[in-house]
């Protein structure tokens, strides 16, 4: 058995760690998680989610709802990302996901080096907290999990863009496809390969 990520705070302090995906897609959403972990139903193989294997993320987004004491998803879309820049929006969606929470936690932590709250509850950012503290992890978990799934739904719309594979970065297939197809509602407008695609037009 893999050893347990550790707590930031003592067990008996009501953490929630807070993660955000596909800050770096040119298309869909970025989409934000916070869980609330129980020190009481302790959960192996927590890790960063990239580090894990699809099927292991599924499972473990599972086992996240099913034994956490709390947990909720957020996201900005793609057209709040261009009104607002991809760093705000990606706080917008913590701060959804945070304050979707039914129980209010006594401390944030933050995967990353910024964050802009939009509540009192005090916080700390930490760097690669998602592979470092337990409760970071499975938020960051959850937000793949849901985000992954997310885009193969909206692949089936636009199978020309791979989203079931790439889920919006800008590969090179996406990149060729958005030049021959155009963009979609779902395309962030003010990224690069989108401003760049012809017409620039949804």
């Amino acid at each position: 058995m893999k050893k347990l990520l550790p707590y930031f705070s003592d067990e008996l302090t009501l953490e929630a760690g807070v993660d955000e995906v596909g800050r770096g897609c040119i298309a869909g959403p970025v989409v934000a998680a916070a869980v609330i972990l129980n020190p009481a139903n302790p959960i192996s193989g927590l890790r960063d989610s990239k580090q894990l294997s699809a099927t292991a993320r599924d499972l473990l987004s599972i086992e996240i709802m099913d034994k956490s004491i709390g947990f909720a998803i957020a996201s900005a879309s793609a057209k709040e990302i261009d009104e607002i820049n991809i760093l705000q929006a990606s706080f917008l969606a913590m701060n959804r996901a945070i304050s979707s929470l039914q129980l209010k936690p006594e401390l944030l932590l933050i995967d990353g080096n910024r964050f802009r709250p939009n509540h009192d509850i005090p916080f700390r950012c930490i760097i690669k907290g998602d592979d470092t503290y337990q409760s970071i992890a499975a938020a960051s978990i959850l937000a793949k999990t849901y985000r992954d799934k997310l885009m193969t739904e909206l692949a089936n719309a636009h199978p020309w863009f791979s989203w079931d594979s790439n889920v919006g970065y800008p590969t090179r297939h996406h990149v060729a496809a958005l030049q021959h197809y155009g963009l979609t509602e779902h395309h962030r407008m003010s990224f690069g390969p989108c401003v760049k695609s012809w017409g620039n037009e949804p």
